[in-house]
């Protein structure tokens, strides 16, 4: 087990079956993990998924699980070594449950498709108007000033993410994201993906009541095995109940990455392997300044691009 080397489970990129359907049905490791995950619930989860056009769907949920664990399979088995350190920045928290041995593969799929339905309900009748904008490049002072003034206003902001210096994720009032976006670019900065059901805000504390009382109350989350980082402050989970409480955060923290990459510095970690389809915190540049980044994703195994130590 490798002390020096962390395996991050990375947040839900754009990962539709033209994505990731290739690598599901030729890589072995995804087969097998296809396979189990089919049989946990009941039915052929490939053919839901590929059926499936909403790209945070229960079965787009599934199937982002189920090609990230098969990934860090793989890259566990052709490395020849464990990682020693976990971390699972926003949904990524899921497959690094079932990682660090807090919950079984077979739990954390139930747990992910109960919930995608709780969210999906939650979100039909609640905060229906309230999304998530990814924004970049903002300096400081001036962002904080102009959310001051929707404050001001009445109108309602939460940050949900902190991915970077300038780098963040805010949720807004729909009716007032194209004057965010405008504000944005009025001040060099660019904003990037618009997500809808929203994320992380403080606002949806309803939803992790429900989530905890209606779904995680009925399951056994036990200590983490490995250390596993908190994604919302960069903390060393220790507890089952430290555990659950990091699962539960995902619905009403933001999640900090600048925190977490703090604390793997901080532990000696020098070279990350990230497991998934990413498009976003691989590429980050507190990431890539202080790090060595071995990318593991659907489309490189696929196209049989794997090699260990190489960099992205």
């Amino acid at each position: 087990m490798s002390e020096r080397t962390a395996i991050v489970f990375p947040g839900m990129g754009p990962s539709s079956f033209a994505d990731v359907g290739r690598y599901m049905v030729v890589d072995p490791y995804a087969r097998a993990r296809l396979a189990e995950a089919s049989g946990v619930l009941g039915y052929d989860l490939l053919d839901r998924f590929y059926d499936s056009t909403d790209e945070y769907s229960t079965y787009h949920q599934l199937a982002f699980v189920v090609n990230s664990t098969a990934l860090a399979d793989r890259a566990e088995r052709e490395l020849g070594e464990r990682p020693g350190i976990c971390t699972g920045p926003s949904f990524g928290q899921k497959a690094a449950a079932a990682y660090v041995g807090s919950l079984s593969f077979a739990d954390v799929l139930r747990l992910t498709a109960e919930w995608a339905e709780l969210e999906q309900e939650y979100f039909r009748t609640e905060h229906r108007d309230v999304v998530t904008q990814t924004v970049t490049r903002v300096p400081e002072e001036p962002f904080a000033e102009f959310l001051a003034g929707l404050s001001d206003r009445g109108e309602y902001h939460d940050l949900s993410g902190r991915l970077d210096d300038g780098f963040l994720m805010v949720s807004v009032r729909e009716p007032v994201l194209d004057e965010l976006k405008a504000a944005v670019s009025a001040m060099g900065g660019y904003s990037m993906q618009t997500m809808r059901p929203p994320v992380h805000a403080a606002a949806f504390g309803a939803l992790r009541l429900r989530a905890e009382l209606e779904v995680l109350d009925r399951y056994d989350v036990g200590a983490p095995r490995l250390t596993l980082i908190n994604d919302s402050d960069g903390s060393i989970v220790r507890t089952g109940e430290g555990m659950r409480a990091m699962l539960l955060d995902t619905f009403d923290r933001p999640i900090d990455w600048p925190a977490v990459t703090g604390t793997l510095h901080d532990l000696g970690v020098d070279r990350l392997v990230i497991t998934g389809p990413d498009n976003l915190f691989g590429r980050l540049d507190r990431t890539k300044k202080n790090f060595d980044v071995l990318a593991v994703d659907p489309k490189g195994v696929a196209r049989g691009l794997f090699v260990p130590g190489a960099r992205p």
